[in-house]
């Protein structure tokens, strides 16, 4: 690395933010993507807003505190992986930077990440926060999706490492799927389905209110993500399940135990069906949404199907998971058998309608699992900020003086760190 500090890897997501330096191994700060601020009514002269504003400015909160701070409005700066306003951001990375790194933003490169579908003004917007607002030597934006690729490496040999893949990126707020061929996200076949974590802890939520009459009103919602992320789990066969907690439910339900906040009192629920009806949503999604109902398999090999042929052999092989929604135990394996089960239909079928005089070579077809994938991206972006190529790539200050913030419109793709 040189006489370089390292790198500020950043990765804004919809429910939270992963911070931290490049070079480690997770990141340092997890917040939620919440800032807090004052929304006084504007009355006076010119003068006295405009030094109000400049004190309002400074008076905001971010992250677990944008919570707890009474007399503020809670806003979201990123909506379903995009960004919806761009001056809270700016004050939500300034707050990032300073209060969280605690580091001088013209001493260190920044590798920010972005959601596939992104704009290029999107782009441009924030180059010009980063350069203008904290003056950094280097920027680099990454494709959340290249970076998840990356992070898969750390379960596999020097010789299997590749950056032609699937990933399949399930956070809060939406789900992608996203095709890359050698580093390249092939844009025009990018799907994004409306299911993420959100949407599970809603559907438990509508569950446990059904049922549970002792869940106070106001505790429900974190009540079902608790729940979700305590007891979810991915089952192989839904009407199985169903007989299995029938026959023994002493084996099978659980208790989720918890404090009133304003009484004081302890609560429990009995959780049964909950424990994989949640997180099967991705897989019968009109159980929670009737419009939409194509099963997140089906959706991972229409995307397959629509790319380019010459790489859809490497692409069955190399599905990458993503993200907290993909961390339900044996979620992998149901995706990989769901998958399975239609490329060898198709080609069943296309040997029948040969006659058997064509027999096709087997698809191996391989979700890959592996232990950072609940922060891949944000491995992904350490592990790629940490190397010297990281530095060649980089934006820099004295570019983007010279030619403006289109030069972060494009972002050269790193060669393959085996």
């Amino acid at each position: 690395m040189g006489d370089h500090l390292p790198a500020c890897v950043i990765d804004v997501g919809t429910g939270y933010t992963k911070l931290g330096f490049a070079g480690n191994k997770e990141p340092q700060f997890i917040i939620p993507s919440a800032i807090a601020i004052k929304e006084t009514a504007k009355v006076g002269d010119q003068s006295t807003r405009r030094m109000t504003k400049a004190v309002e400015d400074l008076d905001f909160f971010i992250g677990d505190e944008a919570f707890d701070a009474t007399g503020y409005s809670v806003k979201y700066p990123v909506r379903h992986g995009l960004v919806e306003d761009w001056d809270l951001m700016e004050r939500y990375i300034e707050q990032c930077i300073f209060k969280y790194l605690r580091a001088e933003p013209e001493d260190h490169h920044f590798l920010l990440t972005e959601p596939p579908l992104n704009t290029p003004e999107n782009r441009e917007y924030l180059a010009e926060i980063m350069f203008e607002s904290f003056n950094v030597p280097g920027l680099y934006i990454a494709v959340q999706a290249v970076l998840a690729l990356a992070a898969s490496w750390k379960s596999r040999t020097s010789a299997e490492r590749t950056f032609t893949g699937i990933v399949v990126d399930s956070g809060d707020g939406v789900t992608h799927i996203v095709p890359v061929a050698e580093g390249y996200v092939i844009g025009s076949c990018i799907k994004h389905i409306p299911i993420a974590g959100r949407n599970i802890t809603s559907f438990i939520q509508s569950l446990l209110r059904e049922r549970e009459v002792g869940i106070p009103p106001e505790q429900s919602l974190e009540t079902a993500k608790a729940i979700k992320e305590r007891y979810s789990y991915i089952c192989p066969d839904i009407a199985k399940e169903f007989a299995k907690y029938d026959s023994d439910p002493v084996k099978w339900m659980k208790k989720y135990t918890g404090v009133n906040t304003i009484t004081k009192n302890p609560f429990s629920v009995d959780v049964g069906y909950e424990r994989f009806l949640g997180p099967e949503i991705f897989f019968h999604p009109e159980f929670s949404n009737a419009d939409f109902t194509v099963p997140l398999n089906e959706m991972v090999d229409d995307v397959i199907q629509s790319c380019p042929i010459d790489v859809r052999r490497g692409l069955y092989g190399n599905i990458v998971l993503s993200g907290g929604s993909t961390m339900f135990r044996d979620f992998g394996r149901r995706l990989q058998r769901d998958i399975k089960r239609t490329v060898d239909a198709r080609l069943k079928l296309s040997t029948m309608l040969s006659e058997g005089r064509i027999t096709p070579k087997p698809i191996d077809v391989q979700v890959i699992s592996h232990n950072m994938q609940r922060y891949a991206v944000w491995f992904g972006g350490s592990m790629l900020g940490s190397t010297p190529e990281f530095y060649q790539v980089c934006h820099t200050k004295q570019a983007y003086m010279e030619y403006g913030p289109s030069i972060c419109r494009h972002n050269p793709v790193f060669g393959t760190m085996t």
